[in-house]
This record gives structure tokens, C-alpha cells and sequence, in this order.
């Protein structure tokens, strides 16, 4: 947990640098005229929220003496109009923060938002849904957070995590059994997860006995052929142009999970606002 804290606290910095807050030339040439004021985060939109706790730290790192009062907390559900944030404090340190804090909130709350619109197409499947590691460089421990707030399961959160062997590890080590006796030698009690693009390639994972296969791109007479071959202690996961057109359609018995990177790299933003109250 410290790691993820100072990462984020890193993040939020680099953000504040990017802005070069305290050198705000408008703000700044303002001060005369600063003042404790209020102010509240409004919904403008409907969805779920996420990133309240990054939002609060982006004030602790511009001006501590801002309160800040969460109104509506990480995975829960807004309509267009609620008043999600409340904020007391100086009115310059108010203007510098405000930008950088609504974009962790808006983004974090957009994907958190589109993972409960996977989620409810998913509803009844006994399915997990997974993210993937196609995250914002530097923001993943906060954007995989989102999708737990949105209802969905983190995948591995890194390359220490878990095995992934892929198609170029395969072509690296020659077959997915030489993969797999190797990852096995290397690190004993890591959980490996290989990826199989045919049924030919599926048999020999499961020879295997890793424990995850990943069907990547696996059509349904594929998934059904593949469901008939599934031994115990191993789960599937389907994966490959997952999204919300087409998921209903591999909501298959016998699925596991079904990982989308489209929950971290094609959200749409939620749409909220900072309006100052005198």
C-alpha cells in the first residue's frame, strides 16, 4: 500500500508541475481580492464515481488548509445534478487546484463508469470481468482501482504478478510447453496464464496444466469445442475486441473470465464541474 501511495503522490506532482500551479498568472494577480469561499464538485452527467481519494490529495499537495468533503464516495452511482464534492478554503488555492483535481476525478469516474456498463450487460453470467495492463503510463494503480469502483476484477497488475505467455514468448521459446517448463523452472509457485489462438494450440496448454488459457479471438463453435475440452483447476478467460456490442454474445457456460482493454483505453470521461459559492 505505501508503494501505491507514493506513486500516486508522485502522479499528483508531476500533474501540479505540469500546470506549474503556483505560478498561476491569473490567479495570482488576483489576490487582493482572495477569500474563504465554498465550492462543490457538480455531476453533469450520469455514472459512478472514482478518484475522490486523488482528488483530496491533489488540495493536500496545493493548500492542506482546504476541507474537503466527499459527498458521494468511490463506486457509487450519480445523476446529472448531484453534488458529488464539497470544498472550503481560500479562493486561490481553490482556482490553482481545481483543474488538475477534476481531471483525476473525471477520468478515474469514466472508467468506473463504463466497467458498470460491462458489468450490468454481464449480470447473471457468473463471469468476471478483467482489465488489462493497457493503462495510462503512470496512472495504472488508479485507473485499475476505477474498474474495482465500477464493479469489475483486476487482472495482474503488473509483469511480477503472474505468467503471461503470449505468442511471441511462444515463437521466443519455440512451443507453449518449452514456455511453460521454463516460466515453471524459473519461478516455481507463479500462476501461469498461457494464451492459444486454435483448438490445436488449446490441447497442448492443456497438457500442460497451467492455470488460466486465454482464448484470444476464439469465434463460438471455437469456444464451444473448447468448453468441451476444459479439464479441473483450470479456468478460460476470453479476450480479444471485446466490447459492449458484442460481449452478451461470449457470455458462454464454462467461461471464466472475459478481460477488455477497452475498460482503461476507450472510457469517455464524466462529465463534472467546480462551481464557486460566495
Amino acid at each position: 500500500m505505501n508503494h501505491v501511495s507514493d506513486l500516486e503522490r508522485r502522479i499528483i506532482l508531476l500533474a501540479l508541475e505540469e500546470d506549474e500551479v503556483q505560478n498561476d498568472v491569473t490567479t495570482n494577480s488576483l489576490t487582493e481580492y482572495d477569500s474563504d469561499i465554498s465550492a462543490l464538485v457538480i455531476a453533469k452527467g450520469n455514472g459512478i464515481i472514482s478518484g475522490t481519494g486523488t482528488f483530496t490529495r491533489v488540495f493536500s499537495e496545493v493548500d492542506s488548509s482546504v476541507n474537503i468533503e466527499v459527498l458521494k464516495s468511490d463506486g457509487t452511482i450519480v445523476e446529472k445534478g448531484d453534488h458529488v464534492i464539497k470544498l472550503a478554503g481560500r479562493k486561490t488555492s481553490i482556482l490553482k487546484g481545481e483543474r488538475t483535481a477534476l481531471n483525476f476525478l473525471q477520468r478515474l469516474s469514466g472508467i468506473a463508469s463504463l466497467t458498470k456498463r460491462f458489468t450490468v450487460l454481464m449480470q447473471n453470467s457468473g463471469i468476471e470481468l478483467l482489465d488489462t495492463r493497457k493503462t495510462t503510463p503512470g496512472m495504472r494503480y488508479l485507473e485499475k482501482k476505477a474498474v474495482v469502483d465500477g464493479g469489475g476484477t483486476n487482472h495482474r497488475m503488473n509483469l511480477k504478478e503472474m505468467a503471461m505467455i503470449k505468442d511471441n514468448h511462444i515463437k521466443m521459446a519455440g512451443s507453449i510447453s518449452k514456455a511453460v517448463d521454463l516460466v515453471r523452472e524459473n519461478s516455481e509457485n507463479i500462476k501461469i496464464e498461457v494464451e492459444v489462438t486454435d483448438i490445436q494450440e488449446l490441447k497442448e496448454a492443456l497438457s500442460k496444466k497451467v492455470d488460466i488459457i486465454m482464448l484470444d479471438n476464439f469465434n463460438i463453435d471455437l469456444l464451444d469445442k473448447a468448453v468441451k475440452l476444459k479439464i479441473p483447476g483450470v479456468k478460460y478467460e476470453i479476450s480479444g475486441n471485446v466490447t459492449l456490442e458484442n460481449i452478451q454474445d461470449k457470455l458462454c457456460k464454462g467461461i471464466d473470465f472475459i478481460s477488455s482493454g477497452a475498460l482503461t483505453h476507450s472510457f469517455s470521461s464524466l462529465d463534472l464541474s467546480l462551481e464557486i459559492s460566495e
